[in-house]
């Protein structure tokens, strides 16, 4: 008997279309329905719920990518001409259909997601990996796997960070983590010496994510969501969010530095930069500390308190 074949449809159509499309798909036997940014991966990407800022508001992307997965002997064009009619659709949107080559796709996955070597010291292994015999005797390890929040140091803006943690942070330093997605830059934080780091972001199952992670990585950290969060004053602050909310977030997020202390933003593209620094500059001057495929972070140091 020949194993079970498959085929992947790829679908792109305006967002306002897609959810109930990728619904309707499933309810006429698509085995399994995702749905992306029809821009990701390209400085065009949109998050589905706009840029982050206090509140999550969901805006959705204009154009949007769905793969449907689907049996090999199912007609694709049929099972979409279906879909469409009900949605009332007046013609089909552009598809394309490929065959979905038999795999281990649990290996396949694990496969995607190697070692990741950042800054001087710095592993970002999987669970399914030992770290690399290339590997420093001091390296800074940090075992975490692929999930729901944001960070797993692929991204060049958390490749940013990473490095400038590891070159900034000194025992002793509080550092806070202000969007902490998966946890990531705040388990390094600890790692590289802290004494005490909190983790804040506005989505519950990031701060779900980062506790797991933290558990994992043996680094005590505390997350909390914003409103959670008691006011504090930090040696280091970092975000890596993007320009829009790090603009309307200035005030708070140069409030939780002490005088004299440190902040490092990023999620900012370069051509960003000339318009996001006036929004810091009555606490601070900041200037791009490093720069990578388009992408920047920018350090500054609090002024003293009687410079404010």
């Amino acid at each position: 008997m020949n194993p079970q074949s498959y085929r992947e449809l790829v679908v792109e159509l305006a967002q306002t279309d897609a959810q109930a499309l990728s619904d309707i798909l499933l309810e006429l036997g698509a085995l399994s329905v995702t749905l992306e940014d029809a821009h990701a991966d390209t400085l065009d990407e949109k998050p589905l719920f706009g840029e982050p800022g206090y509140e999550p508001t969901q805006v959705a992307w204009q154009l949007s990518r769905l793969s449907v997965l689907i049996a090999g002997s199912d007609e694709a064009a049929l099972l979409l001409s279906a879909a469409a009619n009900q949605l009332g659709l007046t013609s089909l949107p552009p598809y394309q259909v490929r065959e979905v080559p038999q795999q281990d796709w649990v290996q396949l996955t694990q496969a995607q997601f190697e070692p990741i070597p950042i800054g001087q010291r710095i592993w970002v292994v999987p669970s399914w990996h030992a770290l690399p015999p290339s590997a420093p005797e001091d390296a800074l390890l940090l075992a975490l796997d692929p999930g729901l929040a944001f960070g797993t140091g692929s991204h060049p803006t958390t490749r940013l960070c990473m490095e400038w943690l590891e070159a900034t942070v000194t025992a002793g330093h509080t550092v806070l983590d202000y969007g902490c997605g998966s946890g990531i830059l705040a388990i390094l934080a600890k790692k590289c010496g802290a004494a005490h780091v909190v983790g804040i972001d506005i989505d519950p199952q990031a701060i779900a994510a980062a506790r797991r992670n933290s558990e994992q990585n043996q680094a005590d950290v505390l997350y909390h969501l914003p409103d959670e969060a008691q006011p504090a004053q930090f040696d280091l602050v970092i975000a890596n969010i993007l320009a829009n909310p790090l603009k309307q977030m200035a005030s708070r997020l140069c409030a939780n530095i002490r005088p004299g202390g440190q902040l490092a933003l990023s999620g900012i593209l370069e051509h960003q930069v000339d318009e996001l620094i006036p929004y810091y500059a009555p606490w601070l001057k900041l200037s791009v500390w490093r720069a990578a495929e388009g992408w920047v972070c920018l350090t500054g140091q609090r002024l003293p308190a009687d410079h404010l």
